[in-house]
């Protein structure tokens, strides 16, 4: 039994540390200002432009799937990729 403790508090512990790294990588916040239409072969994906709260006055168009409207907040993994236009 001692051993299988062990080993669950080493798993607990392992949880912990993944935990504390996904904080880390928590993303960038930016607000829709603009919908600028609807793209995807069924028309699932929205095309917006965003402000990004972290930077003054930078703004890029982005391509959101669900759901969105001007002054949703959206939590962006990356802020380096920015959408192709539509034509």
């Amino acid at each position: 039994r001692r051993s299988s403790y062990k080993a669950a508090m080493s798993k607990k512990s392992d949880i912990k540390e993944m935990e504390v790294v996904d904080e880390k990588e928590a993303g960038v916040r930016a607000r829709v200002e603009e919908v600028l239409g609807r793209t995807g072969s069924r028309g699932g994906v929205t095309q917006v432009r965003v402000e990004i709260q972290d930077k003054k006055g930078r703004s890029i168009i982005r391509n959101v799937k669900g759901p969105v409207r001007v002054g949703d907040n959206l939590v962006l993994l990356e802020t380096e990729r920015e959408a192709r236009r539509l034509r």
